[in-house]
């Protein structure tokens, strides 16, 4: 019996006011669909989706190019010092890791295995 009383109310309440026209809320996605993942991307991850667009790497995410190892095509090192500890895994089935520090200049020889590295200078993007 409380329910009717208060249906009619309300009822009688929504008659009485004047009718306002309201627009019809739309969804997001009834618009133009669901964003993409370049539409919604802000700040840093917006600048690495457009460097990886145009072909860059520039947070070195990719895996390296594979060198040689030779004095003519040494493995390169990027760094933004003028020196850097590198390891080395000599054989591929090597447990062991042999570090040593790469300094700029001319290549350089991993003491245990004889592979030549070179370290190349490296700017961050921001």
């Amino acid at each position: 019996m409380a329910s009717r009383l208060l249906v009619r109310t309300a009822v009688r309440a929504a008659c009485a006011r004047s009718a306002v026209p309201v627009q019809a809320m739309t969804r997001g996605m009834s618009s133009g669909g669901i964003p993409t993942d370049e539409e919604q991307a802000t700040g840093l991850e917006k600048i690495v989706m457009r460097a990886t667009k145009q072909g860059s790497d520039p947070y070195s995410m990719f895996k390296p190019k594979e060198y040689a190892g030779s004095k003519q095509d040494p493995h390169l090192v990027p760094s933004v010092t003028s020196k850097r500890i590198v390891g080395c895994v000599c054989e591929e089935d090597n447990t062991a890791i042999v570090w040593f520090w790469l300094h700029q200049g001319e290549p350089q020889r991993c003491p245990s295995c004889g592979a030549h590295y070179k370290l190349v200078p490296h700017e961050l993007p921001h």
